[in-house]
């Protein structure tokens, strides 16, 4: 204890340490549950990420899918730090203009017929929400996932999320859940039938899987058998919502509104935030007292959520989610890759291991990311990236390719 209290004292007052010391020193007291990149980060503008050394990235990972908007967007920073001088925090307990303000914004953004929202912390806890609704208003216990789906790590949201090293140990606390296949529509019909469940949860664009997606039609059937069967349908957007696929939300992209939809990562621009969207039939199900939560709805989020929105609409965030991926996409042509996603998602497949693609992007300082395929790269840019940054992006992927080839020569 001694040791650890003259470090901590030591660390305090030379915050000029390196990044190693600092990375050593957050070792420390961390729980080693993450894989971290070895770069300590302390600033943040549009693209860019600065580390404790000055070390620029260009980080077209976007914060983990968080950073649509940019990093520290001003209009964001400007709402959070006006709602902080005034008031920081109180509970559900109280109506609050700043709350109504974010949530008539989110409901008009969200496909017709969705007008209520309920504003909670984490995706997984949005998940978590979603499937307690289904069951109750239901009086079913099943639950259908999708094969390839990430819902989160809470054991509800855990208990849909397909891969195996995350359910491992935890299969005895979930309740009586299916999977249905991505993408083969006649066979998740089927298994939709079978079960009859409370409600069935999908990701839209699967990205843990490689921003895997699937035809129109295949969501067009699971929501005529979510309609067959008296399920609800329930489109986790964590990722894909608050429009990074050129719409508000991927259900809007594609024509097919389902029960309920989650967001999160983006909505918040940077603050932790998510929210569960409910058409009017579903919304009327839900009692007072049935759902709660301390934090959702709190003042300095729903600022952070207002100022985020009002942005994606007046700079035409959504828009320019599209133009990214068309730079984006003539890239990879000319290079002969594949890729898929869409918007502001999108996975490469390169046929080969990304573990070294990603390391020496990292090496060039450029931040990107691995997936669930070990074949497939993950860029979830932020909409603010220039057409001069996808460019830097290309020159240094031929770069860490080249000196992979002369490695393996």
């Amino acid at each position: 204890m001694t040791l650890f209290s003259d470090h901590y004292t030591s660390m305090m007052q030379h915050e000029t340490k390196s990044a190693t010391e600092w990375m050593a020193f957050e070792d420390q007291t961390q729980l080693g549950t993450y894989n971290k990149w070895p770069i300590p980060l302390v600033k943040a503008a549009g693209a860019m990420v600065e580390d404790v050394e000055g070390n620029q990235y260009l980080d077209l990972y976007g914060g983990h899918c968080v950073a649509f908007l940019g990093h520290n967007h001003p209009e964001v920073v400007k709402a959070i730090k006006a709602q902080a001088d005034d008031l920081l925090f109180y509970s559900n307990a109280v109506y609050a203009p700043v709350r109504a303000r974010a949530s008539a914004r989110l409901a008009r953004l969200a496909p017709e017929g969705m007008n209520t929202v309920f504003f909670v912390n984490s995706g997984a806890e949005a998940n978590e929400v979603a499937m307690k609704i289904a069951r109750k208003a239901t009086g079913r216990a099943h639950v259908v996932g999708v094969e390839g789906d990430f819902h989160g790590r809470t054991m509800g949201s855990l208990s849909t999320t397909w891969a195996k090293k995350y359910r491992d140990g935890y299969e005895k606390a979930f309740g009586p859940v299916s999977f249905a296949p991505f993408g083969d529509a006649d066979a998740a019909v089927q298994v939709i039938r079978d079960a009859s469940p409370a409600a069935v949860i999908v990701e839209p664009i699967q990205s843990m899987g490689g921003m895997r997606t699937a035809d129109r039609s295949y969501f067009e059937a699971l929501r005529l058998a979510c309609d067959e069967t008296g399920a609800m349908l329930i489109f986790d957007e964590v990722q894909t919502g608050v429009g990074r696929t050129g719409s508000f939300s991927y259900a809007q992209t594609i024509g097919v509104i389902p029960h309920m939809i989650t967001m999160a990562k983006s909505l918040g621009g940077g603050v932790p935030v998510s929210a569960l969207i409910l058409n009017d039939e579903v919304a009327a199900t839900v009692g007072p007292g049935e759902q709660g939560t301390t934090f959702g709805g709190g003042m300095l989020a729903m600022a952070a959520v207002d100022a985020a929105l009002r942005v994606v609409e007046e700079e035409k965030l959504s828009e320019r989610a599209l133009l990214v991926w068309d730079a984006l996409a003539e890239g990879c042509n000319e290079r002969g890759l594949r890729y898929q996603g869409a918007g502001c998602l999108m996975g490469i497949d390169f046929g080969q291991p990304v573990a070294p693609i990603v390391a020496g992007l990292r090496g060039h300082h450029i931040l990107t990311g691995g997936s669930a395929n070990p074949n497939i790269m993950r860029l979830m840019p932020p909409a603010v990236v220039t057409r001069e940054q996808v460019d830097q992006f290309f020159t240094a992927l031929d770069a860490v390719l080249q000196q992979l080839e002369e490695v393996d020569a």
